[in-house]
């Protein structure tokens, strides 16, 4: 998302292609065998792992040093949301699902307080492209695989900084489908995709 943000200010020209890891293309596993995306190619040089990218970004993209703000209050608050979604969706109890939706009070809380835009303030930085992928995520796995699970409507600041990613081209283009979205958790639990989802409309949560 980051990279889009870029490209969407017109700092870097952007060209995405996505990879099918069951199935990669032989120019894809002859340059980087296993290696799982996102791989960033930067004028011939090749950079693996999120962090790399990250520091890469920040480094030698004009204007991506901006997108990485120094911010230990925010950082700490949204460190834990992913592992909680993760072990709501393994034990499916009320205990877990509690303990999410806590995280979740904490940054709806957090929103209130700064009354801005996006997590740092009213500019998109790291944090925020961090944060909302995960998000969707919760939003879309969350109800799919959790019976009576949903971001409530009661968390009106983090509902209002959602449909503000929403509205940004950075976070649409860059998001997935739904339906990759739920299958990216059923192949870590094992569940293939059937031959009529594979078929499917690619649909989009949003709003």
């Amino acid at each position: 998302m980051d990279l889009y943000l870029l490209a969407e200010l017109k700092t870097i020209s952007l060209k995405v292609t996505t990879v099918d890891m069951q199935k990669p293309p032989p120019d894809f596993r002859s340059n980087f065998e296993a290696t799982p995306p996102p791989i960033l190619i930067d004028g011939g040089l090749a950079v693996l792992e999120n962090e790399k990218i990250e520091r890469h970004i920040m480094k030698n993209i004009p204007g991506g040093h901006n997108l990485f703000v120094q911010d230990k209050e925010v950082a700490v608050l949204i460190e834990n949301v992913y592992s909680k979604f993760k072990l709501m969706l393994l034990k499916k109890d009320d205990q877990s699902m509690k303990n999410l939706l806590t995280q979740l009070q904490k940054i709806d809380s957090h929103l209130g307080k700064k009354e801005t835009r996006f997590l740092t303030g009213d500019t998109l930085c790291c944090f925020d492209c961090e944060l909302m992928p995960r998000l969707q995520h919760i939003r879309v796995a969350g109800s799919f695989f959790v019976t009576g699970f949903e971001i409530p409507k009661n968390l009106t600041n983090l509902w209002k900084y959602m449909m503000n990613m929403y509205n940004l081209d950075a976070f649409t283009q860059s998001c997935p489908a739904d339906q990759d979205i739920i299958n990216h958790y059923k192949l870590q639990q094992g569940v293939k995709m059937k031959k009529h989802e594979e078929l499917e409309t690619p649909t989009f949560t949003m709003y």
